[in-house]
């Protein structure tokens, strides 16, 4: 999951309009409405953040919590999905649309819904049954990617801000087909060819690739290996730079004990060409969540991660990090989920970001460290 006006004639057409009454005088049931097959969800999220060190009033390094000692209107997401069965030939749909401060951060190239509006997701879905519970899926439209533990969609996050790896090292969507196969009880895999990453207008003559292999190893504990590979330099004069963007991803998940989950990844990448024709840009980062359920209603959320940016290439410059050449950074987060209210999501959190260079609290007294604190109120329906 990564997750509004015609109301009238929405209602007309659920309701199945006049023609419903011509069948109820004449005894015969209607037919069910396409409307009644569609399932509605999504959520709101808003948030303060505090940093002891910040750039005039921006919070260096962060992407949804990126504005200092302000009140965030974060989120006002919903999801509309005609399910797709997987045990016959059937077909469906999914569109996630997203509006507040969050959109801007995660827009795709060529499509966006003004300046604080996205459509995260649009797809449609056919399936074909394998039998003994297996299935085949083709996706076309845009899609958030097979990529990492976290999504566009914070409430379903261990942790109120997004880490480094999310931010830095993986793309947001792709745009384009792709295969979910169910091969077997413990076996799944995915396989998309995609314009590029988080564009939909295509900014290049060449499609990229993106595949996961998912392994169910007990009723406990996966692994998740994914790989990608394609040229994502934008074309200039019709012409596309060389230089393909290439590497991999993988994915531990361990339950532990009754109310314990554990969960690593590890991103590494290169790019040829990069930062100059002739060379190759690398790049890798590792991260480790922890959950425990105190309660039923009470979850804490750990989070350490560790990135190596040597050539600079995944942060220079953006979301406030200055120019640089290279550098490497990580933090760790601790977070208190708390569901003692139906449908609400309370999330007081405290976290520690670094670097190798003083990136942090602006070019007139930088600093290489920096801790925030934040509130995030959700309510999810």
């Amino acid at each position: 999951m990564r997750r509004i006006g015609g109301f009238v004639l929405v209602a007309a057409l659920a309701s199945g309009g006049p023609w419903s009454a011509v069948a109820f005088a004449q005894g015969t049931a209607p037919q069910e409405s396409w409307f009644n097959k569609l399932t509605f969800s999504g959520y709101v999220t808003a948030s303060y953040t505090y940093a002891v060190h910040h750039a005039d009033g921006a919070i260096v390094g962060r992407l949804y919590d990126r504005f200092h000692d302000q009140i965030e209107m974060n989120a006002a997401s919903i999801a509309v999905e005609k399910a797709v069965a997987t045990d016959k030939w059937d077909a469906g749909a999914r569109v996630d649309l997203l509006f507040g401060q969050d959109a801007p951060t995660v827009q795709s190239a060529g499509l966006n819904l003004g300046t604080n509006g996205d459509l995260i997701q649009a797809f449609a879905t056919v399936n074909i049954p394998a039998g003994n519970g297996n299935y085949v899926q083709f996706k076309a439209g845009k899609m958030v990617t097979l990529m990492g533990l976290e999504v566009i969609q914070d409430v379903l996050n261990p942790n109120l801000s997004e880490g480094n790896q999310f931010i830095y090292f993986e793309n947001f969507t792709n745009t384009g087909l792709r295969m979910d196969a169910k091969v077997s009880p413990v076996v799944d895999v995915e396989l998309a060819l995609i314009g590029g990453w988080d564009v939909v207008a295509d900014n290049n003559t060449k499609k990229s690739f993106m595949g996961r292999l998912g392994l169910t190893l007990t009723p406990r504990a996966s692994v998740a290996l994914l790989g990608y590979l394609g040229n994502e330099k934008a074309a200039v004069g019709g012409v596309t730079p060389s230089g393909n963007r290439y590497g991999g991803e993988f994915l531990v998940t361990q339950k532990t004990g009754s109310r314990g989950m554990l969960y690593l990844q590890g991103d590494y990448g290169q790019e040829k060409d990069l930062p100059a024709a002739g060379s190759t840009a690398k790049w890798w980062a590792a991260g480790v969540w922890a959950t425990y359920d105190v309660t039923p209603k009470v979850t804490v959320a750990l989070r350490g991660d560790y990135a190596d940016d040597r050539d600079g290439v995944r942060t220079s410059g953006l979301f406030g990090f200055p120019a640089n050449t290279g550098q490497t950074f990580g933090g760790g987060t601790l977070t208190l989920n708390v569901k003692a209210w139906q449908g609400a999501l309370i999330r007081p959190e405290i976290r520690y970001d670094r670097s190798s260079l003083p990136v942090f609290n602006g070019a007139a007294d930088p600093k290489k460290d920096q801790v925030s604190f934040a509130l995030g109120v959700s309510y999810l329906f």
